[in-house]
């Protein structure tokens, strides 16, 4: 763990022995509640600082990230790499589409298009989100310099064969996840967490509340 995990820390965004559903629908014990963080902008703005840090050297001419913790993200690296190379630094995002790819709108593809672009993620649990966003980045007709995310939660599956593109993670929380049929709290019967995470929408589905 390093400073991005500690400024986490900091603000609460990080919970430990419960028992949560993730984006991906697998489960864990771990949380990084990504949204504890951001109401917090002097400590999003240091985050995304030491992720810029990371790419003070290499060529990059925008920022692109994922709706919706990602606008917040790519704004503030592109803030600061702005910063550190002395030209602007586009930020723009992708959103869903009705297939749950990742398409760039609002003109955010003409943007791009021909320019060297950084992904920019919060946490990763498979890559696969992430990996959505370097296609549409690359169907914009720009080249992925690399994904950087906040946080690897899973470092020995998450790397740059899983999302497509070189692969960096700004600070690392191991948090293994489970199928929900090999999930050892499932198994223990430990109550979903339906206050953060996707506990509530997954018991939901299962027609329970």
């Amino acid at each position: 763990m390093g400073k991005v995990v500690d400024i986490l820390k900091k603000v609460g965004a990080v919970i430990t022995g419960d028992h949560f559903v993730y984006t991906s629908g697998k489960h864990g014990e771990v949380y990084i509640n990504k949204d504890a963080l951001y109401p917090h902008t002097k400590e999003t703005g240091e985050v995304c600082r030491l992720m810029a840090e990371l790419f003070k050297d290499k060529e990059v001419e925008a920022v692109a990230g994922p709706a919706l913790g990602g606008i917040i993200l790519s704004q503030w690296v592109a803030y600061h790499l702005s910063q550190i190379k002395g030209k602007e630094v586009f930020g723009v995002y992708t959103e869903k589409d009705e297939a749950e790819n990742q398409v760039l709108r609002r003109g955010y593809d003409q943007v791009i298009k021909g320019k060297k672009v950084l992904v920019v993620e919060d946490l990763t649990t498979t890559g696969g989100s992430v990996k959505k966003v370097v296609e549409a980045v690359r169907q914009a007709g720009a080249e992925v310099v690399a994904v950087c995310v906040m946080v690897n939660r899973d470092p020995v599956n998450v790397n740059e064969s899983t999302v497509g593109a070189p692969f960096v993670a700004a600070d690392v929380l191991e948090a293994k996840a489970f199928d929900e049929a090999d999930c050892p709290f499932c198994k223990a019967n430990r109550p979903i967490n339906i206050q953060v995470g996707h506990g509530r929408q997954y018991l939901e589905n299962k027609g329970e509340k």
